[in-house]
């Protein structure tokens, strides 16, 4: 690094091109792929096909066939999102407090690692050769008498989704939670066995409390993470289900519901739910950051 003698200080550290350098490559992608992107569709949504200030866009968010569009993928990410949170929460605390052997809790991380990212086409397909119709567990159980879709499960429905989306949710939340879970100190557990609480007690009236804004925020964070998932569900249900992410792709790429302006109406409401759920979650976790120090 490069300085400078000053009268006031002595010396003066000049920018580190290097470091600078070495960031530009972040830079360059979210400008790239991030505020470029939001820039055009938050422009695109106040346009007409002439490229004229409209409102209509907007106006049109309003019909019931895309209200429902939205309701539809609220209520899929709430289903997924709240029963990813309960799962991977025991399973983080199984792991990370349960005083299983040490080698489940860096297993465990790892796959989440994987899983959490393992998405889209892939995933649809691993899905539809585990419990579509002819599916290897489908076979396997109505083999010893139990037919699942006889019993009304279906993969393509709102039940399949929810419990594809759950293969990424759940490690997501075992890879969010753990750090809260880590700064639970041993130290509480000890000075509440001396006072006397039972380990029910403490669970209950130290731990809850402390994890909760964590475990809420971790949850609003699953909630953005399926609202925004298109790959999957395109992949998995085509367009059975009219969720707001394959309403949005037919409205940018489709050739019957082909209407641009529309489709960027559509994401500014995604981004917005979206960024409203990651602030609130950012919100928490820093609460909770506060409290675990």
């Amino acid at each position: 690094m490069t300085t400078v003698a000053t009268p006031a200080t002595g010396v003066l550290r000049l920018p580190n091109l290097a470091a600078w350098l070495g960031v530009a490559p972040f830079f360059l992608f979210a400008v790239m792929f991030l505020i470029l992107p939001t820039g055009s569709l938050l422009v695109g949504a106040f346009q007409d096909h002439d490229g004229a200030f409209t409102l209509s866009n907007l106006g049109r968010l309003w019909q019931p066939s895309i209200r429902l569009s939205y309701l539809l993928s609220i209520e899929i990410s709430l289903a997924s999102a709240f029963l990813g949170a309960l799962i991977g929460l025991a399973l983080a605390i199984a792991a990370l407090r349960g005083g299983l052997p040490g080698w489940v809790r860096p297993t465990l991380m790892t796959f989440s690692g994987v899983a959490s990212n393992f998405a889209g086409v892939p995933l649809a397909f691993a899905f539809m050769a585990t419990l579509g119709r002819l599916g290897f567990i489908t076979i396997l159980l109505r083999s010893v008498g139990l037919d699942i879709y006889a019993a009304g499960f279906n993969l393509f429905t709102f039940t399949g989704l929810t419990v594809t989306y759950l293969y990424f949710q759940i490690p997501l939340m075992v890879l969010v939670i753990a750090p809260a879970i880590d700064g639970v100190k041993a130290e509480w557990g000890e000075a509440a066995e001396i006072l006397g609480a039972g380990r029910l007690q403490y669970w209950r009236m130290i731990v809850a409390p402390i994890l909760w804004p964590s475990v809420l925020g971790a949850s609003l964070l699953l909630f953005a993470n399926a609202f925004g998932a298109i790959a999957t569900a395109y992949a998995l249900t085509g367009s059975f289900l009219n969720i707001v992410p394959i309403l949005l792709y037919a409205q940018i790429r489709g050739d019957v519901l082909h209407d641009p302006n529309l489709g960027y109406a559509l994401a500014l409401g995604m981004l917005l739910i979206t960024g409203l759920s990651n602030v609130a979650y950012l919100y928490l976790r820093a609460r909770s950051d506060r409290w675990l120090k």
